[in-house]
């Protein structure tokens, strides 16, 4: 019988966030890196919130202070203006762009709603035919913020009320966690790439990484969060399986996790990662940590790809061809192999290299290992898993 004084512990969810503290926040790329990847660390304190390794944390970002006040300044609106809050409560209209809205990326409703907003004449038709072309208005959009939009057409006005009905409502970024809560207690780390560019003239970064990066502050609990679980992406139920794992770039991050995992629980399971970067000199993330674990033979193999270290670009699907006898060999044994990362280019190389392997070292005709890759390894037996972006 549960005890009626007893408060049960709240349940965290995307609608429900815990307001986590970031402790650490430090680079894994070295100078001279074409990239900022950045290694973070959130400590869930006492919140109750579980994981396990292969899980995703959702993370709710703030726009940058001087971006809200840049758009205020511009529309000549009153940063303490009273606007809705959560659950009923009133906020200032400074904390609302802080908090609730898309900014680093305009959306066709504000392009709309700002040609809507234009006086009679040449600027209002071009943007309402730029409107009423849906390609031209994809394109438009891709390279630009709010702020764009308002250096453009300085001529739209907008009411308190007005701009936050254009605007989208702020989506929390889901990150591939780096960290077994066996190894790190209730920490959760990170490995995010912060995205950085430049359009029209004016310096941007990505909403979530670049808050991460830049303006979150350390050692206070500010950071909403929430546990994304997914059941499907996974270690083996019996530790001694053999697992293959490709993660190239940020995609190393759940491999780091689950390589923490099987360290603290003494897996037998032999281990086997791929790894590829741009450079072995400024891109090498966690190189120390693949090392250790190879030394103690936690790490059975593993191979690494820097593709802008020779002439020729070398990719980790290049490094699975050439170790393909031996990959083909894993997976007859059982292996589970596991891809994390890109979507559109590197997970599509990934598997025609499993493909290519499955058609040369198993003797299979090219439709018959489609068949044995997308179908029987994926789907029938479940030892092709995915967790790409």
């Amino acid at each position: 019988m549960s005890d009626p004084t007893v408060t049960p512990a709240p349940a965290y969810s995307k609608n429900n966030p815990f307001l986590a503290r970031l402790t650490q926040n430090y680079p894994l790329t070295k100078e001279g890196s074409e990239k900022e990847t950045r290694h973070f660390v959130i400590d869930l304190g006492s919140s109750g919130i579980t994981y396990q390794p292969g899980y995703s944390i959702g993370v709710f970002a703030q726009n940058p202070a001087p971006v809200v006040g840049e758009i205020i300044e511009r529309l000549r609106l009153d940063p303490t203006a009273p606007v809705a809050g959560p659950h009923g409560t009133s906020i200032t209209l400074t904390e609302a762009l802080l908090k609730n809205f898309t900014l680093n990326r305009v959306g066709k409703k504000f392009v709309k709603a700002v040609a809507e907003k234009l006086p009679v004449g040449s600027k209002k038709d071009h943007l309402a035919a730029l409107c009423a072309d849906e390609e031209q208005l994809e394109a438009y959009i891709f390279t630009r913020d709010v702020i764009d939009l308002l250096i453009e057409y300085p001529e739209a006005a907008f009411t308190v009320e007005e701009l936050l009905a254009s605007l989208g409502r702020s989506v929390p970024r889901l990150y591939s966690i780096a960290s077994s809560p066996a190894k790190v207690g209730n920490e959760v780390h990170l490995t995010i790439a912060v995205v950085r560019y430049t359009t029209h003239g004016r310096g941007k970064k990505g909403l979530c990484s670049g808050y991460l990066a830049d303006d979150a502050p350390l050692n206070q609990n500010l950071i909403p969060v929430f546990m994304s679980a997914n059941k499907h992406f996974k270690l083996p139920d019996n530790s001694d399986t053999p697992i293959i794992m490709v993660g190239p770039g940020t995609g190393i991050a759940p491999f780091r996790a689950f390589l923490q995992q099987r360290d603290a629980e003494g897996a037998r399971g032999k281990n086997w990662l791929f790894f590829g970067e741009q450079r072995r000199a400024t891109d090498f993330l966690y190189e120390d940590e693949w090392h250790d674990y190879l030394a103690r033979g936690l790490l059975t193999r593993f191979d690494t790809a820097f593709s802008r270290d020779q002439a020729h670009k070398i990719y980790v699907q290049d490094r699975m061809r050439e170790s393909g006898k031996e990959l083909w060999a894993w997976l007859q044994e059982g292996a589970v192999f596991y891809v994390c990362g890109d979507a559109k280019r590197m997970a599509k190389d990934v598997n025609q290299a499993l493909i290519d392997i499955a058609a040369e070292h198993g003797g299979l005709s090219p439709e018959a290992a489609t068949e044995y890759v997308n179908v029987t390894l994926a789907k029938t037996e479940k030892r092709y898993l995915k967790d790409v972006y």
